[in-house]
């Protein structure tokens, strides 16, 4: 377990900090307990177990009394007294029990019962790969007991220790003008391990050690993290990528996360969660600050945005150039976002990161209806990239310069209302022509039109919608019409004026002639 060391640690704190942790290599190393490992051929890392009690028990079955991580302590009484065959499985079975239920190490006491330890009880712990040592005469079984209890005092002393020193460090690293990365680089050297911070889009910002992960291990870690950031709620998880472990730390409320620590690090114990939690909270407050700073930077932008719309694009240049550099330049094409964007604010700080990462390439701020985005003629990355990221669909409009922005953006809308994609540009659009942005409203307000001359038709047997239908499409040629209908030219005469005056409307005028084909059209459409 790591344990930092540095100038904010004193003399005393840092004796303690180097204490021996609790395990069996450290008990025996106690000089005063004169204990001896029995065998030279056992793991050297089985002694390196940590020990979490030491017991003693003359039961010859003591394991329902027992827990893992512990250390026994016997003196043997439970055990036949000879060497023979039946003796050797009674020492098997035994030292079986105690390995199946987690017991770390046996401690046999001599010079009580036997004068030294049983070669039947050696081979069995040898077998079973348990470390075996000797307690002499003259070393209480308290003893040990106590020296491996005072060794867990100090190593959780120690533990406590490194806790507040850590938040007093963290604390102040917070205080510099760069407190949010200076937080992160003294989690990370606390810790002993890489530490990262993503942002609300899901995009790294800052890393300690810079570049201490794989590329593999770092775009894998990069889709969990979206992946929590999608699930909007506030939560900390643990998983493994390949052999690395890692611990995710939300920042910021349940359904408005800020953006997530992660520690490449497993399950961290209590003090270890206590240094991170206020690394959390710090972190927390310093976003909170930030988003001020960025509804700011976001109110800004809109006004740009409505700059833009005057068709007067001298103060949006100005401004974006001082701030964020040169608008993109003409042609550009106009981009927006729907409305029910669930996720708008990592939007805008992942637009916000790219804008400065691709100056002159992109320009965006919030619209009345969405996000709008500016970008040169023919690049549209920026829009690919940000479909592909968040479930969000996106109109284009035709090229223009900025002295038609408004009528661009107005292109956009109507691409993104009526584009089926992630991706819709106006020409798409257009070329299904002017009906085809025919709304509901539009077809009921046709319906109620025409009525008449439905009802017409069906109480009497007339052909009038289709005498009037074909009547348009044949530029309203009465002999044209008769010859497609298969009737005499007067009868199409007469039943043109018997739909005049069933809807009460001439003919003769132009725009009731386009109203009425409209109408026809609208219907054709819903059908």
């Amino acid at each position: 377990m790591y344990i930092p060391s540095g100038p904010l640690y004193g003399p005393y704190t840092q004796s303690i900090m180097d204490a021996d942790a609790p395990t069996l290599r450290a008990l025996l190393a106690r000089r005063d307990l004169k204990l001896s490992l029995a065998g030279d051929d056992l793991d050297p890392q089985a002694l390196d177990r940590g020990i979490r009690w030491v017991h003693s028990s003359d039961l010859a079955d003591p394991t329902p009394f027992l827990s893992e991580g512990l250390v026994l302590l016997t003196t043997g009484t439970q055990f036949p007294q000879g060497d023979d065959a039946d003796a050797a499985a009674v020492y098997r079975s035994y030292v079986h029990r105690l390995a199946t239920r987690g017991v770390v190490g046996l401690g046999f006491g001599t010079e009580v019962v036997r004068a030294g330890i049983p070669p039947a009880l050696v081979d069995a712990c040898r077998d079973e790969r348990m470390p075996l040592f000797e307690v002499p005469y003259r070393t209480p079984f308290i003893a040990v007991a106590r020296a491996n209890a005072e060794a867990i005092a100090a190593e959780a002393y120690a533990r406590r220790s490194w806790a507040l020193a850590a938040q007093r460090a963290i604390a102040l690293a917070a205080l510099r003008p760069d407190g949010l990365d200076a937080t992160v680089a003294e989690l990370a050297k606390q810790l002993d391990t890489w530490v990262g911070m993503f942002d609300a889009a899901g995009e790294l910002s800052r890393e300690h050690p810079a570049g201490g992960l794989g590329a593999e291990t770092a775009a894998a870690l990069q889709r969990e993290v979206t992946g929590v950031l999608h699930r909007g709620a506030r939560a900390g998880s643990s998983l493994h990528i390949g052999e690395t472990p890692f611990s995710l730390q939300t920042l910021g409320r349940g359904g408005h996360l800020r953006g997530v620590i992660a520690i490449a690090a497993g399950d961290l114990d209590q003090e270890g969660r206590v240094v991170v939690t206020a690394v959390i909270a710090m972190a927390g407050l310093a976003l909170e600050q930030q988003q001020g700073l960025g509804r700011a930077r976001s109110a800004l932008r809109a006004g740009l945005v409505q700059s833009l719309l005057t068709g007067d694009p001298a103060l949006a240049r100005r401004t974006s150039r001082e701030l964020w550099g040169p608008l993109p330049s003409a042609p550009v094409v106009v981009g927006v976002t729907d409305a029910a964007a669930a996720r708008v604010d990592g939007i805008a700080e992942l637009l916000e990161l790219w804008a400065d990462e691709r100056r002159g390439a992109l320009f965006f701020g919030r619209g009345e209806d969405g996000l709008v985005m500016v970008v040169p003629q023919g690049d549209r990355s920026s829009v690919d990239e940000l479909v592909a990221r968040f479930e969000v669909r996106v109109g284009l409009s035709d090229p223009t310069g900025y002295d038609g922005f408004a009528a661009a953006l107005g292109q956009a809308r109507v691409a993104r209302d009526r584009g089926i994609g992630p991706v819709t540009e106006f020409a798409e659009v257009a070329r299904a022509g002017v009906l085809s942005a025919l709304t509901d409203e539009a077809r009921a307000l046709a319906r109620a039109e025409l009525a008449p001359l439905y009802d017409h038709d069906a109480a009497q047997g007339t052909h009038l919608v289709e005498t009037l239908k074909v009547w348009l499409d044949e530029d309203c040629s009465h002999e044209a019409t008769a010859q497609a209908l298969g009737v005499h030219r007067h009868t199409v005469r007469t039943r043109l004026a018997l739909i005049e005056r069933v809807l009460g409307r001439d003919l003769s005028s132009f725009a009731t002639r386009a109203e009425l084909w409209a109408a026809l059209r609208a219907l054709d459409a819903s059908v």
